[in-house]
């Protein structure tokens, strides 16, 4: 009696709430950003954060991109956005990356630009926030805004890199979107703007083109800059304020135009095919104007009205896809943008080879059925609950947002007028809003979205299949919201929970120990199970768990490595419990939480996450992970069936050719742990020996060891474990991995490999094995060579030759199952480049084995190594990390003497030495991927 009382109490509570709602009332802003304008027009955006320790990122938020280039400058935006790290007026050449590179900043990981049609945005991620690199991270923003030195002969040297970037990207699916794009963007501007741009301007433009761009685009009213990070508000903005004011404004400055794109009465369709794209897809879409306007709470209500009816239906599409007999491999549902201006309500369709039609139908039928009747209270209920949980872990974790979700936050705001939230205030808002939510009004949103105007079909199409035309989309359309058949969609359920009326038999904790090195506690449960727990809450809210034990695909007879291989996908397909994969998610609606089950090489593992409140939940589900594993014989019939129509796709598919031709110049056509993915390997996967594979792989918890990590007191978790965890049936056996490892044909591997491209490039991989004993340090070595080569191959590949968009280099030691070294150097490149570029690597890999090795490139490693472990401390996954090496490798890696003294103790000799032992005696190939001529 007491529940209903304070149920009716809440819900009356809420009542009066809503009848307060002024729908014309602004939304509140966020106030912890702090906001200006220069007298010259320069915007500014301040926010402090310590979600990383002692570190601030740094942006410069240009309104500027390849729409407003003329038809001499198509691709120059995008030039002048590399142009911006070579040479500025107080950083000469590549003295940006340089300067930063000194004090463990990467470039391309934390230091980075890209170019959009309207936009391009620089970045200079997690810097440590020393008074020194605060200045000098404001002078890099102040450069960038009005002072590149766009040398001539930087300029030169950089239009090799843009060509083989476009070289890199140029794909059969780039040139498949480059098609579709008339009909996309209703053959406005968009079409002929590609950020790449066009190769011939690239090639041949004149400076003053570039420069004249830059003097019309590069100003300081279509600028913004913002500073995230774990700064002193006020003497950031005092900087500023010193700094970029004397940057003087444009006098007569060109129009900054917004694109609008022009609607359409009657659909617009367009079918596109290239060669090496053998996947048939289906788009339709229908374009919605932005709202650019300061918005209301009467907006508010209307984006969640049409986030719940996107949702609801999004999640009845996916139930089409679980059928074998379904002509849809997937589909799905979005509502996003398409430009600054235009939004996008847009059906996503895969079909099946040959039954495009039929998957259209499909689809629309569904869409029309929700037109015609709406939804069911189930369904809205379930959405609503999702948002509710969306906005409370949001509101949880919000001392931990990101700085990038930070500045997307202030680069909508800057470019869209888009509000910055205050989550806390708008969630107070939005829960009086969902209490006045009705079907009717989802219904009628639906309809709103779903609009006779301005609709789109872009198709995929491939050579000889029965690919869908005009005529016949318009028809499906037609037919499907005529249809008189249709019947409302049916939703029976509710009100069940996940574990229904099973029995669990408790166990107990029998012992509990302090680890002080690791601030953890073990806990050990009456079968056998050890659990190691620690209590980490950045960020707050979130639980992990891991479960591991030794096996994995190594004790898999070849016969069955097949199913073996593709035992996740179904586990994970078929649900869990008594409960299909589409019920599962209704009842854990409103819940945030997942568990899943895999199987690697040497290894099967548990793992899990949820917030704090449902932490029973996801044991629960590692429970019946154990216990009650689902295995869908529907769902089984639907990967195969999925696995055959891949297998026709591949057929002829460039990268899968490639692919392939890859795997058997190095395992050869019939190697069973290596094999080629044909019709035998697809007829030799069985349902029952997944099933069996599972069963044996879990059939003994106690054989796995359990890490939980996060934001759960002890006190909370101690029973759960005594439900959950202690209860499941244990053997108390262990095992241990075979060496499965898997050799070369011959150590050393030469070969050319000969496809048809439509664009040709030469794709290089050179690879070197040796054996190399695993220590710490060792570890630390190798991955210092790799990275080290990295930087000479960027100044040397991509800086002083142009002949590559840059070099993909890693180089690592395995632990198990044998200890070995390699080095991987992966590169795209123009042909005609390619032997001299091949020869390049080759020299810089001899000079550092001969002890040629910069100084300064060494220091930026072992700086980089110090600056990325010290800024990875104090989050869970470091926790996570920590247990986990401690317990299952044998080292503390809080102890500097494992980490931070090793990587200071490193030498150049040592780099030199294990450069000798990686490529002296070892295994080597060389394969070459080169396009017919």
């Amino acid at each position: 009696m007491r529940k209903i009382t304070i149920l009716f109490a809440f819900l009356f509570s809420i009542s009066l709430l809503a009848q307060n709602i002024n729908f014309n009332d602004p939304l509140p802003e966020n106030t912890r950003v702090k906001k200006g304008v220069l007298p010259n027009g320069l915007t500014y955006y301040i926010y402090n954060t310590d979600v990383v320790k002692d570190a601030a990122s740094y942006y410069i938020i240009q309104n500027v991109g390849s729409v407003l280039e003329n038809e001499d400058q198509q691709g120059l935006a995008h030039f002048l956005e590399h142009m911006a790290f070579n040479g500025t007026k107080n950083f000469p050449d590549k003295g940006i990356t340089d300067k930063l590179e000194k004090h463990g900043a990467s470039f391309g990981r934390d230091i980075n630009a890209y170019t959009m049609f309207e936009e391009t945005v620089y970045n200079m991620n997690n810097i440590p926030a020393t008074p020194d690199l605060i200045d000098t991270c404001l002078l890099v923003l102040h450069d960038w805004a009005n002072f590149l030195s766009l040398k001539e002969e930087e300029i030169d040297l950089e239009r090799g890199v843009i060509k083989e970037e476009w070289r890199t990207r140029q794909n059969g699916f780039m040139r498949v979107y480059e098609q579709k794009m008339p009909v996309l963007f209703n053959n406005s501007i968009y079409t002929k703007r590609m950020p790449i741009g066009k190769m011939d301007v690239v090639d041949n433009f004149k400076y003053k083109a570039l420069r004249d761009f830059y003097h019309d685009w590069y100003r300081t009213d279509l600028q913004a800059i913002a500073i995230i990070g774990d700064v002193n508000v006020e003497d950031i903005e005092a900087k500023v304020k010193t700094l970029f004011s004397p940057i003087p404004a444009v006098e007569n400055p060109r129009e900054r135009f917004v694109i609008t794109i022009p609607e359409n009465d009657e659909l617009m369709f367009s079918s596109a095919m290239d060669v090496e794209v053998k996947s048939t897809s289906i788009d339709f879409g229908i374009r919605h104007a932005k709202n650019l306007k300061k918005k209301t709470v009467a907006d508010l209500k209307s984006d969640l009205l049409r986030s719940i009816t996107v949702t609801m239906l999004a999640i009845r599409l996916g139930e089409l896809n679980d059928h074998q007999d379904s002509p849809l491999l997937r589909a799905s549902l979005s509502f996003s943008d398409i430009s600054r201006s235009t939004n996008t309500f847009k059906l996503l369709i895969s079909p099946k080879v040959n039954q495009q039609q039929a998957a259209f139908e499909m689809v629309l039928k569904e869409v029309n059925r929700a037109v015609k009747f709406g939804f069911t209270q189930g369904e809205m209920d379930r959405a609503i609950t999702r948002y509710i949980n969306s906005y409370e872990n949001q509101i949880v974790k919000i001392e931990n947002t990101s700085h990038r979700t930070i500045e997307g936050m202030i680069q909508k705001n800057y470019l869209e007028n888009a509000r910055m939230r205050d989550i806390e205030k708008e969630y107070d808002i939005a829960k009086q809003i969902f209490n006045t939510l009705t079907l009717e009004e989802a219904h009628l949103k639906l309809k709103s979205l779903y609009t006779t105007k301005n609709r789109f079909v872009t198709a995929t199409a491939v050579k000889g299949e029965e690919n869908i035309t005009e005529e016949e989309a318009l028809q499906i359309i037609s037919a499907a919201e005529n249809d008189k058949t249709l019947t409302a969609y049916e939703d029976a359920f509710s009100g069940k929970t996940l574990l229904g009326d099973m029995k669990i038999n408790k166990g107990k904790i029998v012992s509990e120990e302090e680890n002080k090195a690791t601030g953890s506690t073990t806990f050990v449960l009456s079968n056998g199970i050890k659990v190691h727990y620690k209590f980490a809450n950045n960020p707050k809210n979130d639980v992990t768990l891991n479960a591991i034990s030794y096996g994995g695909l190594s004790l898999i007879d070849d016969a069955d490595l097949a199913s073996a291989s593709h035992m996740n996908s179904l586990v994970t397909g078929s649900g869990l419990g008594d409960y299909s994969r589409n019920d599962l998610s209704k009842v854990l609606a409103g819940k945030t939480v997942r568990a899943n089950s895999s199987i690697s090489n040497l290894t099967e593992s548990v793992s899990g996450a949820s917030s704090t409140k449902d932490v029973a939940t996801m044991l629960q589900m590692v429970h019946l992970k154990f216990v009650k594993p689902r295995f869908d014989k529907e769902v089984f019939d639907v990967l195969i069936a999925n696995s055959n129509n891949q297998l026709v796709r591949r057929s002829n598919s460039l990268s899968q050719k490639i692919k392939d031709s890859m795997l058997v110049t190095f395992y050869g056509s019939n190697n069973p742990k290596k094999p080629l993915f044909n019709k035998e390997y697809i007829e030799s996967i069985s349902f029952e020996t997944i099933q069996e594979v599972y069963k044996e792989r879990f059939k003994d918890a106690s054989d796995f060891e359990f890490f939980i990590v996060g934001d759960v007191s002890k006190e909370q978790l101690k029973p759960l474990l005594e439900s959950y965890i202690a209860s499941l049936p244990t053997k108390k056996q262990t095992e241990m991995y075979k060496d499965n490892s898997t050799e070369w044909l011959s150590k050393t591997i030469k070969k050319d490999l000969f496809f048809k491209m439509e664009n040709p490039k030469t794709t290089v991989s050179i690879i070197y094995k040796n054996d190399v004993e695993y220590t710490l340090k060792n570890a630390l070595v190798m991955r210092a060579f790799g990275d080290i080569l990295q930087l000479r191959y960027m100044e040397t590949l991509r800086e002083q030759e142009g002949g590559t968009y840059g070099t993909s280099t890693s180089a690592g030691l395995s632990k198990r199952p044998q200890e070995k070294g390699s080095l991987e150097v992966r590169f795209d490149c123009n042909p005609e480049k390619a032997d001299k570029l091949i020869g390049m690597v080759y020299d810089e890999l001899s000079k550092v084995a001969a002890g040629e090795i910069n100084t300064t490139d060494f220091d930026k490693t072992i700086t980089n190594f110090l600056k990325e472990r010290e800024q990875a401390k104090g989050y869970n996954q470091y926790d996570m990390n920590v247990l986990t090496n401690f317990y299952r490798e044998g080292y503390d890696m809080n102890d500097p003497a494992n980490f931070e003294d090793l990587v200071k103790s490193i030498s150049v000799n040592d780099i030199v030495e294990m450069a000798k032992k990686l490529i002296d005696g070892g295994d080597k190939a060389e394969v070459i991927i080169k396009a017919l001529d």
